[in-house]
């Protein structure tokens, strides 16, 4: 039966954290609780969903997200000069030839053109970038979130594949990329010695290979044999070829290993073929690999195709099936998360599944145990899709005679009632503030290294400061601890200079970035990605609290009903619980500016209202802006003639496609909209342009073509 909107976006709500979960775990951790094909399971669910239901995905949606966060560690952050990217994946040859024609679609090729592709074996290890400056290595880093890794250079330089001095002429700067992995025969060495020194063994090649690198002591990594392959590069003051196969083969000129599987397909028949070829071979192989890795050749190509949220759109991971195990579920525990949803968590009979111990599995709801019928004591089989996160498939002993597991109507944790409201899958705690989980989650969320980042302020010293009341009144609180520091002082654990330090590190956070508060204040359906686009449109709070409201209806100050949010005591209600609000052309006109933001659909619109419609919830955000001031908004783009204004394109666009257009406007600063308006700017018409076009004259709006459009996209550099 096909879901309902509200289906789907529970859904993709559940999906999205159950991924950033288990990309915590594999990412920041090196500890993943799943097999590959598990997890790309997972994404791939994900993407199907958001694919059926554009106007839902999330601002927070793993399809934007890249690696994880830097999470605490001994090694210093490096800030990444172009952002490592990760890529789309695909688990047919459907959605490879699918990868081509969109290809084609987005550089306006025709649907015969012929498009080569380089393809190469996916190693299974862990990414990192060498920074060559005047070819003498200056800089190794860990991808991290792309944006920022950790410093690995001490820690590199006893890899003996990476070259310290690049050999012949080589640009000024260039970074290669690569991953850093341990040879199966070296993984099974490594375990062999730590077993016997009672030294812990690592599940997997790639858990070995990223423990090593990432050590304090480069000595410790000095020990281990770890190994590198180049599979291409990021910031280069010089790139000398037209095409990656080309810049591959220059790389390995300098003295970098490249993959001996890397080849180049002049068609995709040739791609697929090789896909084959490397499967067949995997076994064999001296290294763990997870899949075939897919890049258009041309260079000028992949600038024109450019990247989306979280990858380029040159690029395409073809993953290998999924692997499978048996084993015993040992127990289902219920876990409450800072919504108040209850999360059953299967234990399980220690297995390996793709090389990965498997003990926990999600099982998600009360309806994926119903569906499997799931009980304590079942034999079930285990799936590792794309090999990462682990997932229940089948039970095999589902026709035994035992009693039904009893999915809990009361919290587990304080209590009051646990139901699933209507149109939605998962059950929830209605305890609000006075469930401790959900008071203890949501702070822990807003101190959060995504959204506020309050060094010093852990689990620990949450939960000790809730016991004590002094954290009652929500995030505001925090910043109210430094009245409180005699009484901290003192406390099991807490001296004079530990204190001092937490202080400070809130205290600098009293001018935090709007949209990290604004992620930080778990607003439902409103993830990290999310609060960016909003406040990227409307750079301050206060306008886009203004906009929210006139969008469903609130009066200034917000109004009272039933609703309630994150730091709210919440009743039942129905999901995005506003009723309809009366039409109005201001109301309307809210809405569409809402809706206009790319990733916001009419769930994150209602959820906003949901949020200012509640008394609690304004309280909190007044009280919390009466402690914090955060500075506008600034999102940094390249300077040109269209910054700060508002684009359409229209009529039929000759040389680019309409979304590698809409792509450019936002590079350059500008906001790309679909209608043209009072507000609009500069129309771009190109051939067939009908009623935007008349639009734009009777309104007076600045007209040009395509041939104007390249010479301000030129200008810009």
């Amino acid at each position: 039966m096909p879901l309902t909107e509200a289906e789907a976006a529970n859904e993709l709500m559940r999906l999205a954290r159950i991924i950033a979960h288990h990309n915590r775990r594999y990412h920041a951790e090196d500890t993943p609780e799943i097999s590959d094909a598990e997890y790309d399971e997972l994404v791939r669910r994900n993407a199907e969903l958001e694919a059926a239901f554009p106007h839902l995905v999330r601002p927070d949606s793993p399809s934007r997200q890249v690696g994880h966060e830097v999470s605490a560690s001994p090694l210093s952050k490096v800030a990444h000069e172009v952002r490592m990217m990760s890529l789309d994946n695909a688990f047919s040859d459907e959605e490879v030839l699918e990868f081509v024609a969109r290809v084609r679609r987005f550089l306006n090729l025709a649907e015969d053109a012929p498009v080569a592709l380089t393809a190469e074996d996916k190693i299974d290890g862990l990414s990192c970038s060498l920074r060559y400056e005047a070819g003498r290595l200056v800089r190794a880093a860990t991808r991290g979130d792309g944006s920022v890794g950790e410093d690995v250079t001490a820690n590199v330089a006893a890899i003996a594949d990476i070259p310290q001095i690049l050999a012949g002429d080589v640009p000024d700067v260039f970074e290669v990329r690569g991953e850093v992995y341990m040879a199966k025969a070296d993984f099974l060495a490594l375990n062999a010695a730590q077993e016997e020194r009672g030294e812990k063994v690592f599940a997997n090649p790639r858990n070995a290979a990223a423990g090593s690198l990432r050590q304090k002591d480069a000595r410790v990594t000095a020990a281990r044999p770890l190994r590198f392959l180049a599979h291409g590069w990021g910031a280069a003051s010089q790139v000398s070829e037209t095409t990656q196969f080309a810049m591959m083969r220059r790389i390995a000129e300098w003295g970098v290993p490249v993959s001996p599987l890397l080849v180049l397909c002049n068609d995709a028949a040739t791609a697929l073929q090789h896909y084959s070829t490397i499967q067949q071979a995997r076994a064999d192989l001296p290294h763990d690999i997870d899949g075939v890795v897919y890049k258009v050749d041309r260079l000028d190509w992949q600038e024109r195709l450019g990247f989306v949220a979280k990858a380029p759109r040159w690029g395409l991971a073809r993953k290998f099936p999924a692997e499978q195990a048996e084993t015993t579920l040992e127990a289902i525990d219920i876990q409450v998360g800072r919504t108040g949803k209850l999360t059953p968590v299967g234990r399980l009979r220690p297995v390996s599944v793709g090389g990965v111990t498997v003990t926990n599995v999600t099982l998600h709801n009360r309806d994926e145990i119903a569906r499997l019928g799931l009980r304590v004591g079942d034999r079930v089989v285990l799936q590792r899709a794309g090999d990462v996160i682990p997932q229940v498939v089948d039970n095999l002993t589902r026709d035994e005679p035992r009693a039904a597991f009893a999915f809990p109507e009361h919290c587990p944790e304080c209590g009051a009632e646990a139901v699933a409201e209507e149109g939605e899958v998962d059950v929830r705690c209605t305890g609000g503030l006075t469930c401790r989980a959900q008071r203890f989650e949501r702070l822990r969320h807003f101190v959060s290294r995504g959204s506020l980042d309050i060094e010093g302020l852990g689990e620990k010293s949450i939960a000790e400061f809730l016991d004590l009341g002094w954290l009652d009144k929500g995030p505001a609180d925090i910043f109210r601890l430094r009245r409180r520091r005699d009484e901290i002082v003192g406390r099991e654990g807490w001296k004079d200079k530990s204190v001092d330090n937490l202080i400070a590190a809130i205290e600098a956070k009293r001018q935090p970035d709007a949209a990290r508060l604004l992620f930080g204040l778990g607003i439902r359906h409103v993830g990290a990605v999310t609060a960016r686009d909003l406040m990227k449109r409307f750079v301050t709070l206060e306008a886009l609290r203004a906009v929210a409201e006139r969008a469903n209806g609130i009066g200034a100050g917000g109004a009272a009903g039933p609703q309630g949010d994150l730091f709210g005591a919440s009743p039942l209600r129905q999901p995005c619980g506003l009723p309809p609000p009366p039409e109005g052309e201001d109301l309307v006109e809210a809405r569409a500016e809402l809706l206009s933001i790319e990733g916001v659909g009419p769930v994150v619109v209602e959820a906003l209202g949901d949020f200012f419609h509640e008394p609690h919830n304004v309280a909190v955000w007044e009280d919390l802006l009466s402690e914090v001031t955060p500075p506008p908004y600034v999102v940094e783009t390249r300077e040109s003639a269209v910054a700060g204004k508002t684009v359409v394109f229209t009529g039929k666009l000759e040389t680019m496609s309409r979304d590698e257009a809409k792509a450019q406007a936002e590079a350059l600063g500008a906001r790309a909209a679909g209608s043209v308006s009072a507000k609009t700017d500069l129309v771009v018409a190109g051939p067939g342009a009908g009623s935007k076009l008349k639009q734009a004259a009777a309104l007076g709006i600045e007209v040009i073509d395509e041939t104007a459009w390249a010479e301000i996209v030129k200008a810009a550099g």
